[in-house]
């Protein structure tokens, strides 16, 4: 009996763990995308572009002191991870008008990381709206032209996301208030479009040097 059960741990163990992670490769491969050619940003006097970079978008609307919390939970559960990685930026949509608000908060989430990736661009009010629009989710900007939610957009300016997702089916943005949304699905799913990028880089440099 004893040496059935070892047999059946020794050669049965090994092909399950393989068709274990064979099945995570294939669930790994690709970020969905949910929305083409996001038009790139409202106004601006910086240089700050969606175009070549992998970037976490939110909306902080006019109430920058109210939406902190929302803020260090992402630059602890996301920012911290991945800021290191090049072209990757936290980019955050506001209002003119809140540049000192703006300065108050990098300055606290300065005293936890580095915030040199924490990017904001000012815009009006018909721009904030009309940009958010072109993301053409399933979710809207509440009177201070904020939302919860962040988005992943990737370096051709497309808006990826789940179109599978157990809770929500097409989940478009991850709750900055919820820190199991960030912890249990958003953190996988930048791991996944980085992982998406680095493979696509690794195959050209194998082109290139056939």
């Amino acid at each position: 009996m004893k040496k059935t059960f070892v047999l059946t741990v020794l050669f049965v163990l090994p092909i399950v763990v393989y068709l274990f992670f064979a099945s995570g490769v294939t669930n790994f491969g690709k970020l969905p995308t949910l929305t083409e050619n996001i038009a790139d940003l409202p106004s601006s006097d910086s240089d700050i572009s969606l175009k070549g970079k992998i970037t976490i978008l939110g909306f902080l609307g006019k109430d920058i002191e109210l939406k902190k919390g929302n803020a260090f939970n992402l630059n602890q559960k996301i920012y911290k991870r991945f800021y290191e990685f090049q072209d990757f930026q936290f980019l955050m949509v506001v209002p003119k008008g809140t540049e000192e608000k703006v300065l108050e908060l990098k300055k606290e989430l300065g005293g936890l990381a580095d915030v040199r990736k924490w990017n904001f661009v000012y815009a009006g009010e018909n721009e904030i709206h009309m940009f958010f629009k072109g993301l053409r989710t399933n979710l809207s900007l509440d009177e201070s032209l904020s939302t919860p939610y962040v988005f992943i957009i990737d370096k051709d300016g497309n808006l990826r996301g789940r179109t599978n997702d157990e809770d929500e089916g097409t989940k478009y943005g991850f709750n900055a208030t919820s820190v199991a949304d960030l912890n249990n699905k958003m953190e996988d799913d930048v791991k996944i479009i980085l992982a998406e990028y680095r493979m696509a880089l690794k195959k050209n440099i194998s082109n290139r040097d056939k």
